[in-house]
């Protein structure tokens, strides 16, 4: 059997995956400072990744990538065969496809030469585009959830006291948009009941749709004198309550982080394919999921020699909220070079020396992310900081203006959330790269009209 092992990243906690949900810390404390995070590490000969593959967009990543998911290595060790899990997910997979149109396959990532020539790239350099727009429920966000739901199945599925009670538990999640659809879209496909909490300004297709889907919407209001995001200090007295945490914070649902892992994986399975490698992967930043779940991807299919080398992650955030960067900046101004792992661990036990708040509404045509914190920010410190990259500002021209040049170049309709690591690519150009760099970015929600 894999060695699996699921511990918090802040306090050092060890959680049996088949024993407790492996969402949040047993030992997080409101005001402790420390950042408790849940993060789910394989080890041993069934881990590994998968083979060349001739056909790779018609494959499943949840089926493609089992061997590397916690929920495959639960079922395995409580008697499932591979036959039961990927049974376990088709069937998962074609109710999503009943909710939504389609199931999940590998998306698209490939060079985009007319993009790289649109934005003023040097001689012979390289755009690769992670295209998630024609992801289930519109966005990159569904991954996350999937894999929750893949491993709450499995629990069900291996009769393991852990899931005594589970369908008793309504799931809640904080979040303004494609984290609430794609919540919406997996609940309604398990069959399971979901409260949404969003803000008043939730765009009004959105919450429709939600509606659609059997979510209950709760919209919150910001409090005079309650620093932090309404929505999810809502969710957490959901929680509190008894709700189970169906968000995509990796405080909350350190599993959550996993699902996104396929991101990574498959752009390192392409990238394999054609014998190349990345230079800088540029990626925006709300709550930080989305870049923490890439780079860690990335790395596993680094140590499991699918990739040569890591690229430097560059993240972006709107001038309307950068808590990362500030976070970031205070990270390096303390940290000992020489020392990265030491000066994580100081920075994992003081939290709120480096992430604070954002003291005021934000406000950005990239809403998406837009969050008051960026609740996995230590894992996106360390990917900063262990491939020498950077955390970015961009303003709102800036963000128009990728938005239009991506539409334009591309051919995807992509949201000015989804198109904002395209806007922090164009400042790094206009800043000067070498000729024959190799870059990335990611196109992750759709235009909602």
């Amino acid at each position: 059997m894999a060695n699996v092992r699921v511990t918090c990243s802040g306090c050092g906690a060890v959680v049996a995956a088949d024993a407790r949900l492996a969402f949040r810390c047993p030992n997080a404390a409101e005001d402790d400072g420390i950042d408790h995070v849940l993060v789910r590490r394989l080890g041993g000969p069934e881990v590994a990744f998968p083979e060349p593959a001739a056909a790779l967009a018609d494959q499943n990543p949840f089926i493609r990538y089992q061997r590397l998911l916690l929920g495959y290595h639960v079922a395995r060790r409580h008697g499932l065969t591979d036959a039961d899990f990927c049974g376990l997910v088709e069937d998962l997979d074609a109710a999503v496809a009943r909710v939504d149109g389609h199931g999940f396959r590998i998306t698209p990532f490939a060079p985009k030469p007319a993009l790289a020539a649109a934005i003023g790239m040097p001689a012979g350099a390289e755009v690769w585009v992670k295209d998630e727009t024609a992801n289930v429920s519109g966005s990159h966000k569904a991954r996350h959830l999937m894999g929750v739901m893949i491993y709450l199945k499995v629990l069900e599925r291996a009769g393991l006291p852990v899931a005594e009670g589970l369908r008793a538990r309504r799931l809640a999640i904080a979040s303004c948009g494609n984290a609430a659809l794609a919540a919406a879209v997996i609940a309604r496909a398990a069959e399971w009941p979901l409260d949404v909490f969003i803000p008043t300004d939730a765009e009004a297709p959105v919450v429709d749709r939600l509606k659609d889907l059997g979510a209950i919407c709760h919209v919150m209001e910001r409090q005079a004198g309650q620093p932090g995001d309404p929505c999810y200090h809502g969710f957490r007295r959901a929680v509190a309550e008894g709700s189970l945490p169906f968000g995509v914070q990796g405080n909350e649902v350190g599993l959550a982080i996993e699902g996104g892992h396929t991101l990574g994986w498959e752009m390192a399975d392409i990238l394999r394919d054609a014998g190349t490698a990345l230079d800088l992967l540029v990626i925006q930043v709300g709550g930080g999921a989305l870049g923490s779940a890439c780079y860690q991807g990335l790395k596993e299919a680094q140590a499991l020699g699918a990739l040569s080398h890591l690229p430097a992650i560059f993240t972006v955030q709107t001038m309307g909220a950068y808590p990362l960067k500030q976070a970031f900046t205070r990270f390096a101004g303390e940290a000992n070079p020489e020392d990265l792992a030491g000066s994580l661990r100081h920075a994992a036990r003081n939290r709120a020396d480096f992430m604070k708040p954002w003291p005021a509404t934000p406000h950005s045509v990239a809403h998406g992310i837009l969050d008051d914190e960026t609740y996995d920010w230590l894992a996106l410190v360390e990917a900063m900081a262990a491939t020498d990259g950077d955390a970015r500002i961009v303003g709102e021209p800036r963000l128009i203006e990728a938005n239009r040049i991506g539409r334009e170049a591309t051919e995807i309709a992509v949201s000015h959330t989804g198109s904002a690591g395209l806007a922090g690519l164009i400042d790094l150009a206009a800043a000067g790269l070498p000729e024959g760099v190799r870059a990335a970015v990611l196109f992750t929600g759709a235009e909602r009209n």
